[in-house]
Parts: structure tokens; sequence; C-alpha cells
């Protein structure tokens, strides 16, 4: 992508229309700048003048037919719409699982996904999807990454978790704690490594410091709480530290988020799911996202879900969001710069 060239547009996808993406999107529209560009919207023009009505806020809402119809700049707090799909129906159940939303949801994705694919979009992001009204609706994958990976044609791929004081790569994303232990092997601990090293870099940060978690408590203790951290992990670090990756570990589980917060490293490579995403989110929803690493495109995404629970209250904070797409425009300058 040349420098002297203006990248295509970001998109953002409504998510699951019952839960609290519309409302987020709406509120994150209003707090731009009137001479920006407005943001485009993969989802349901329906949907998002509903949330807005609930809310009592007024943003322009125009639907059109491609990414190129998107104005350059001005009109910051419109959103424009890609409507994918007929409209939902306006009564369509807030804060409930809901087949037609959950096959929605995945419409706007697949859309995304195809645009991203073609260049006609310089990155994606990504408001929540509900992982029950996906299965509902037929749609067999357990998450966002699952379908942008699938439908990108990459297995080589990883979630990182981020946000201002912490970040995390995940070995394994959604499995269950008997499946995410038997996944640990050489192979994937090194593809971790490498994603999180490819991660840094393409954030910016270009000699990574990465730190490897244990799976074990103390790390396996010198084997007196089992042999993956020796066996396994650690051959692992060897190999990434042949390949030029400032690799180090693996590390007692319960400091190395710690040392990892207070500058010691730049990115944490967890064992499994809940490893990695409680610290990210102990520290706090508002400013936590999700970075696909591994795409032929961009991809970040709020880390947070659909919030059933307050779904069409109006309380819903669009900082995540806010954040993603800051991450996007930032890792798209990048790029341009690459």
């Amino acid at each position: 992508m040349s420098a002297l060239q203006p990248a295509p547009p970001i998109a953002i996808t409504m998510g699951d229309p019952a839960g609290i993406g519309p409302e987020i999107i709406v509120r994150l529209a209003l707090t731009r700048a009137p001479e920006q560009a407005p943001l485009l919207i993969i989802g349901d023009a329906t949907i998002l003048r509903r949330a807005a009505t609930h809310m009592a806020l007024r943003p322009a809402i125009e639907t059109i037919a491609h990414p190129s119809e998107l104005p350059d700049s001005g009109q910051g707090q419109a959103l424009y719409v890609l409507q994918t799909g007929e409209a939902l129906p306006v009564d369509l159940p807030i804060g409930r699982v809901d087949a037609r939303a959950g096959a929605a949801a995945y419409a706007y994705v697949s859309r995304a996904i195809d645009l991203a694919l073609s260049g006609e979009i310089a990155a994606i992001v990504t408001a929540p999807i509900n992982k029950a009204a996906l299965a509902l609706a037929g749609v067999v994958y357990p998450g966002h990454t699952e379908i942008l990976a699938d439908r990108a044609g990459t297995k080589d791929f990883g979630m990182m978790l981020a946000n201002r004081e912490l970040r995390v790569m995940l070995v394994s994303i959604h499995l269950s704690l008997r499946n995410a232990i038997a996944a640990v092997n050489q192979e994937s601990e090194l593809r971790a490594i490498r994603l999180a090293a490819r991660a840094c870099r393409d954030l910016g940060i270009q000699a990574p410091r990465v730190a490897v978690a244990g799976l074990n408590p103390h790390a396996g203790e010198g084997g007196l709480f089992g042999d993956e951290d020796a066996a396994i992990i650690a051959p692992a670090i060897e190999r990434a530290r042949a390949e030029g990756i400032d690799a180090c570990g693996p590390l007692p589980g319960d400091t190395v988020f710690m040392n990892a917060r207070r500058g010691d490293f730049d990115i944490v490579v967890a064992q499994y799911h809940d490893q990695g995403l409680i610290p990210i989110k102990y520290l706090g929803l508002d400013e936590g996202i999700n970075i696909t690493v591994g795409l032929p495109f961009i991809r970040t995404s709020v880390d947070h879900g659909t919030a059933f629970d307050i779904a069409g209250q109006g309380r819903a904070d669009p900082a995540s969001l806010a954040e993603a797409l800051a991450c996007a425009e930032a890792m798209v300058r990048a790029a341009q710069h690459d």
C-alpha cells in the first residue's frame, strides 16, 4: 500500500443486532470530530436507527452500496451503512438470543471479510457477537476469530488481547481446559511466540521482548507439578530464540503478567484462554481490545460481549470500540509506511 495514496476506509461490523453493538456504534459516532470522515458500518440501518431513538440521539444514518461512496472527510458524526441482508424487523427483541440476530451477525462479518480480501476496505473492527445466537442460526464457528481465519484461508493465526498496560497472545483460544492442555506442543508454542513477535512489530515495536507463561503452577517447579513446561515449552522457546526472537520462559503464570505490566516485557504468551484473559479483563474492559494476528488483513475488536443484560438501556460504554478503531487506524498507517 503506497504511502502516497489514501487507504481504503475501515469498516465496523455491527455485531449481534440484539446486543449492545448498535448502541456503542451510535455513541462512538457522536464522539468524533465533525471534520473527520464518517464511520462505515456493515450492518442494518433499521437497527441502528432504533438504537439511536432509544437513546434519544440523532446521528445522520445513511445507506450506501459500496465503501467507495463514503465521504473522505466531514460528517464525522454520521454513520454510513452497507445494508447487508434484508432489513431486520424493528421489533426484533433486544437482549435475547435470537437466530435471526445470529444469522445477521454472521452475514456482517462475512461481507467484511470479502471486502477486506478484495482490498475494498483497509481493516475490520468488530462489535460483539453472541455465540449462542450463532449456534441457533446454524453457524458452527465458536467465535469471530475462527470465522475470520477460516474464511481468509489461514491456519497460522492467533488472538492477541491488549490494553494500555498489557499485551497477551494466546496459544489456544476457545477450547475446554482439558483440550487446551492437550493442545500444548512445541509447534503450537512456537507459532504463538512467532505471532506474538509479529503482533508487536505490527504495532511499531521493532525489537519485541516476549515472555512465555508456564502451563503448570510455578512453571512446573522443576517437574514437581508437571513436566510440560520443561519438556515442551522450554524447547519451543529455544527454537524461537534461534530464529532471533527475544523470548524467555517459561515463567510462572502468577507473576509474569505483573512483570509485563511494569515494563519487563512487551507481550506475554499465555497457554490458554482464561490464563490470558483474566489479567487483561481485570485491568478493565473499557480500554481492552482484541487483535487477530496472522490474517491477510487487519482486524481489531472490542474485548467484551454483547451484554444482553444492559442492551437497549443506553448504558453501554463505547470506549473499547473507540480503542479498537484507533488501533486499526494506527495499524493501517504503519502498513502504509512499510
